[in-house]
C-alpha cells in the first residue's frame, strides 16, 4: 500500500497537471456511458431467482391476455355505508358514471351488469317494492340488505358479501366499507397508440367522477392496479430533488468545516475565497466521482458486460451516498494538507506528506468499505447485489480521484499562491478543520483518560439493548413501497387492503407445465380444481372457486350446450360430469374447446408450435392481501400435490405472493450479509495491521466499535418502528462503509501520535483533538445530507435516511468515544510487558512518521 501511494503521490506532485488532464479524458469518456444510462421501475430489480418469480414471467410470455375487460374498484369509506347515505351515494355515482364520455366504455352483459356494488340488492328490492331511495331510512336499507342476501341465490349472495368490508357484520347489515365495481371493455377505447394510456385516462375520468360524491360521512375513492402504476410520479424527479437537496446542504456545512480564520494580514475576503475553492473543489471531485459510477453502471450493465442488471431504485441513491463518503476522504485529506502546511512545510512536500499519510488509511478504508458492500453479493436480491457492486465501484472512484485530480489541482492553486506569498500558512496552525471542532474534540479524550473501563461497559450494554432490538425486527415489502404515500391511488390501495384483504381485483396464478394433455393429468387437475373450494383466502360462490382454468372453460362450454364440441368432446373421451377415462383424447378434448372459445382458452391453455400442450395455469380469485400471501401460496401448493404428483410442476404466484417470497429471502440473509461484511473486514484489518506494525490485535480493536454500531443502528430502527426491507437491509454494508473509515482513521493517527508523545494521555488527546475533530466535520456533514431523504414522500427513502443518520451518529461515537478506550487499554497493557507499543523503525517505513 506504501509503495501504491508513493507511486500515486510522485506523479502528482512531477506532472499535475498531465494528472489533471487523464482524469479528465477518462471522465468525458465515462460521461458519454452515463447518459444511456436506463432505470427500472416495479420489483424487477428486487425478484430472486425464485420458481414464483420465473413463474410470473412465463405466464406473461405464454398465456394471451385475451380478455378487454378491465375492473375498477369504488370504495365508499365510513363508520357505515350500509345506510341510506351509503345507498343514495351509489346511485349518484353510477348515474354519474353513466352520464359522463366514459359511458361508452362500460361492459354490460346479458348475465351481468357494468357497474355493481355492495348494495345492487337493495336497489333491485327498492325498485321491487316501488320505494324510493331518496326517502328511504337506514333501517330499512338495512332489512332491504338481508332479504337481498336471503332470498339470492348461493353464488350471487357469495357476491354481494365479498363486496363489503371484511371488517363488517352481514347478520346486522353494517360495514365499514363496500366497493362499487366498473367493468370496462377496453375495445371501445379509440387506438392512440398508446394502449395503456387511453385505459389509464378513462379511469381517471370515471375516479374523478366518482370522487366528487365523497361527503362529509362518507369517502370516495377509485382504486385500480391501471391507476395505481400510471400514477405521474417520477422516482427519478424524487431522487434528483433529494439529490439537489443534499448537495446543497452539504455545501454549507462544509464551507463550515472547511472555513479558515484570517491572521496575519490575511484578509477577510481572501479568508473566503480560500474557504469557497476547497468546498467547489470538494464537491466537483465527488461529482465526478459519481459520474465515473454511472458510466461503469452502463458499461456492467445489461447492454454491455451483463454483470449486472439496469439501474433501479436502490442504486438510485448510490449518489447521496457517495457525496457522503467522499466527503468523508475530502476532509482526511485536506485536513491534513492544511496541517502539514500549517507546521511549514512547501506546498508540494505538505501534498506528498498528506498524500502519504492520509492515502494509506484512505486505501484500508477504501478495501474495507467496498468488502462491506460487496458481501451484498450474496444477498439473494438482485437489486442489492447491483447495489453493493456499484457503491463499491463508487468507492473506488472517489479513492482514486481524491488522490489524484483534488491534490493535483490544490498543487497547481497553491503553487502559485506560494510564489506570490499569498498562501498564508499561518492560518492553518492547529486549525486542521473547522474552530471548535478541535477544541471539542480533545476534550472528549477524556473518557479514554479517566474512565476507559466505563466507557466501554456503557457501549456493551447499548450493544446487548441493540441485539435485542434485532430480534424484534420485522421484515417488509411491498410493490407499492416506491410510490408516494400521500398518492390517492396508493391510499385506496391501502384501504382495499385493509377492508377488502386484498379487494375483488386480487387474483393468483398457478402454472402448470409440464405434458398437460393426458389423462393422468387431465384428471389431478380436476382434483385440484374441487380441493380449493375450501381453501382459505380462495373466493368462492355457490361453495365453488372462483377460478379461470381449462376445465372451468370446459365446464361452461358444457353447460351452454354448444353442439359441436358435446359431439367432438365426447367422441373423445370428456363425459357430462367432466371426467375422463385412462383412454380419453385429452389433446382432441383441449383442441375442441380451444375451436369452441378460442379467447377463454388463450388465456389458461398453451399449445406449441408442434401442437402439444406444454402448459395450463388457474387463475385464482383470492382475498388474502399481502397479510397472509405466503400462506396462501402454500395451502395452493397444498392443493394441488396430485398435479405435482402426477410429475408435473404448479406454482403458485401473484404480486402479494412474490411481495412475500422476498421479505423470506431478506429475512433469511440479512444476519448472513452482516457476519461475513464484518469477518472479512476483520481479516482484511488484521492482516494489514501485522505487516505494519506487527500488531495484528489492532484489527481486532479496530473492527469492534464497528460491530457496535451496527448493533446500536438496529437498536434505533426497533425503537423507532423501522422495519427491515430492500432498502434498509442495506444498513450492514453502510455500516461498515461508514464505520471502518472512522475507525481506521483513529487507530492510524494513534500510531502516529503514541510514537511522537511519551504520555499516553498526551498521544489520545493529540488523536481526538485532529482526526476526531475531522470525523465529526465528516459526520455531521454527512448526516446533514443523508437527512434529506427524511423529507421524501417515499418511506423507504424516510427510513433510509433516518437509518443512516442513526449509523453515521454511532459510529461518530464509537470512533472517538470508545475506541480510544480500547485503544488506551490496549497500550496500558502493552506497555506493562514493553517500553513501547510500537516499532518507530516499522512506522516510518510504512510511511507512518517521518
Amino acid at each position: 500500500m506504501k509503495r501504491f501511494v508513493e507511486t500515486i503521490s510522485a506523479v502528482v506532485r512531477r506532472w499535475p497537471w498531465w494528472t489533471i488532464v487523464v482524469m479528465l479524458v477518462f471522465t468525458a469518456v465515462l460521461a458519454s456511458f452515463a447518459r444511456q444510462a436506463k432505470v427500472t421501475s416495479g420489483q424487477e430489480g428486487f425478484a430472486p431467482d425464485t420458481p414464483e418469480i420465473a413463474a410470473s414471467e412465463e405466464i406473461r410470455e405464454l398465456f394471451s391476455t385475451g380478455s378487454n375487460e378491465q375492473v375498477m374498484q369504488i370504495i365508499l369509506s365510513g363508520d357505515d355505508v350500509i345506510t341510506a347515505e351509503g345507498a343514495q351515494t351509489v346511485a349518484s355515482i353510477e348515474s354519474a358514471i353513466r352520464s359522463s364520455d366514459a359511458a361508452a366504455y362500460i361492459s354490460d352483459r346479458s348475465d351481468r351488469a357494468g357497474i355493481v356494488s355492495f348494495l345492487g340488492g337493495v336497489r333491485q328490492a327498492a325498485q321491487m317494492q316501488g320505494m324510493d331511495l331518496g326517502s328511504i331510512s337506514d333501517e330499512q336499507v338495512k332489512q332491504l340488505y338481508k332479504l337481498s342476501l336471503q332470498h339470492a341465490a348461493a353464488g350471487q349472495a357469495d357476491y354481494l358479501r365479498a363486496l363489503a368490508s371484511t371488517k363488517g357484520n352481514h347478520d346486522e347489515a353494517t360495514a365499514p366499507a363496500g366497493l362499487v365495481v366498473v367493468f370496462l371493455d377496453t375495445s371501445a377505447i379509440p387506438n392512440t397508440g398508446d394502449d395503456f394510456s387511453a385505459v389509464v385516462n378513462v379511469e381517471k375520468e370515471i375516479a374523478a367522477t366518482a370522487e366528487q360524491h365523497s361527503s362529509g360521512d362518507i369517502d370516495v375513492q377509485a382504486f385500480s392496479m391501471l391507476l395505481l402504476f400510471g400514477d405521474d410520479f417520477d422516482f427519478s424527479a424524487e431522487v434528483g430533488r433529494l439529490f439537489l437537496s443534499a448537495f446543497l446542504i452539504i455545501l454549507l456545512i462544509l464551507g463550515y468545516v472547511y472555513f479558515v480564520r484570517p491572521r496575519r494580514g490575511r484578509s477577510g475576503w481572501s479568508a473566503i475565497r480560500r474557504t469557497a475553492a476547497d468546498v467547489a473543489l470538494t464537491l466537483a471531485v465527488i461529482l465526478t466521482a459519481i459520474v465515473w459510477m454511472q458510466g461503469f453502471a452502463v458499461l456492467l450493465g445489461p447492454d454491455y458486460l451483463g454483470v449486472i442488471g439496469e439501474l433501479n431504485q436502490i442504486t438510485q441513491i448510490i449518489p447521496i451516498l457517495l457525496i457522503g463518503l467522499g466527503v468523508d476522504y475530502a476532509i482526511h485529506l485536506t485536513g491534513r494538507y492544511r496541517e502539514e502546511i500549517g507546521l511549514g512545510k512547501t506546498v508540494a512536500d505538505a501534498s506528498t506528506r498528506a498524500i502519504g499519510t492520509v492515502g494509506v488509511a484512505l486505501i484500508l478504508a477504501t478495501l474495507t468499505t467496498a468488502v462491506g458492500f460487496l458481501t451484498n453479493l450474496i444477498s439473494p436480491i438482485p437489486g442489492l447485489r447491483d447495489f453493493g457492486i456499484l457503491t463499491s465501484v463508487g468507492i473506488v472512484a472517489a479513492f482514486l480521484l481524491m488522490l489524484t485530480l483534488l491534490p493535483a489541482i490544490r498543487l497547481l492553486l497553491d503553487r502559485r499562491a506560494e510564489r506570490g506569498g499569498r498562501l498564508h500558512a499561518e492560518s492553518f496552525v492547529a486549525d486542521s478543520t473547522a474552530r471548535a471542532l478541535p477544541r471539542i474534540a480533545a476534550r472528549t479524550a477524556v473518557l479514554a483518560e479517566r474512565l476507559p473501563v466505563v466507557t466501554l461497559m456503557v457501549a456493551l450494554v447499548l450493544g446487548g439493548l441493540g441485539a435485542y432490538g434485532l430480534t424484534q425486527l420485522k421484515t417488509t415489502f411491498s410493490f407499492i413501497d416506491f410510490l408516494p404515500e400521500n398518492s390517492p391511488s396508493v391510499r385506496a390501495f391501502k384501504t382495499v387492503e385493509e377492508q377488502f384483504a386484498g379487494g375483488f381485483g386480487e387474483a393468483t396464478n398457478v402454472l402448470i407445465k409440464g405434458d398437460v394433455a393426458t389423462p393422468q393429468a387431465y384428471e389431478a387437475m380436476l382434483a385440484a380444481w374441487k380441493q380449493l373450494d375450501d381453501t382459505p383466502d380462495v373466493v368462492s360462490f355457490g361453495g365453488f372457486a372462483a377460478a379461470e382454468s381449462p376445465l372451468g372453460v370446459i365446464a361452461d362450454l358444457l353447460r351452454s350446450g354448444d353442439q359441436t364440441f358435446l359431439q367432438t368432446a365426447g367422441a373423445a373421451g370428456l363425459g357430462p360430469d367432466l371426467t375422463v377415462g385412462p383412454d380419453s383424447d385429452i389433446a382432441a378434448i383441449f383442441d375442441a374447446a380451444m375451436a369452441a372459445a378460442p379467447e377463454a382458452m388463450g388465456r389458461v391453455l398453451h399449445k406449441d408450435t408442434d401442437g402439444s400442450y406444454t402448459a395450463a395455469q388457474f387463475v385464482i380469485q383470492t382475498g388474502a392481501g399481502e397479510e397472509r400471501a405466503a400462506a396462501l401460496a402454500e395451502n395452493l401448493r397444498r392443493d394441488f400435490t396430485p398435479v405435482t404428483d402426477t410429475g408435473l410442476t404448479a406454482v403458485p404466484t401473484s404480486t402479494s405472493i412474490i411481495s412475500a417470497v422476498i421479505v423470506n429471502k431478506l429475512s433469511s440473509s440479512q444476519l448472513r450479509s452482516l457476519f461475513v461484511a464484518i469477518l472479512v473486514a476483520m481479516l482484511l484489518l488484521t492482516v494489514n495491521f501485522w505487516f505494519e506494525t506487527r500488531r495484528p490485535f489492532l484489527g481486532v480493536i479496530t473492527i469492534a466499535p464497528v460491530a457496535l454500531v451496527v448493533l446500536w443502528t438496529f437498536g434505533m430502527m426497533a425503537l423507532f418502528g423501522i422495519s427491515f426491507n430492500p432498502v434498509t437491509a442495506t444498513l450492514s454494508a453502510m455500516a461498515i462503509g461508514i464505520g471502518v473509515p472512522f475507525t481506521i482513521h483513529v487507530t492510524h493517527r494513534f500510531e502516529e501520535d503514541r510514537v511522537r508523545y511519551d504520555d499516553q494521555e498526551e498521544a489520545i488527546r493529540s488523536t481526538a483533538r485532529h482526526t476526531g475533530a475531522a470525523l465529526a466535520g465528516s459526520a455531521f456533514t454527512t448526516m446533514a445530507g443523508f437527512g434529506i431523504l427524511m423529507t421524501s414522500s417515499l418511506r423507504p427513502m424516510q427510513q433510509m435516511g433516518q437509518v443512516t443518520v442513526f449509523a453515521l451518529g454511532a459510529a461518530l461515537v464509537a470512533s472517538v468515544l470508545v475506541l480510544p478506550s480500547m485503544l488506551a487499554l490496549w497500550d496500558t497493557w502493552h506497555r506493562k510487558r514493553s517500553t513501547t507499543t510500537f516499532d518507530r523503525e516499522r512506522l516510518r517505513a510504512h510511511g507512518h512518521i517521518e
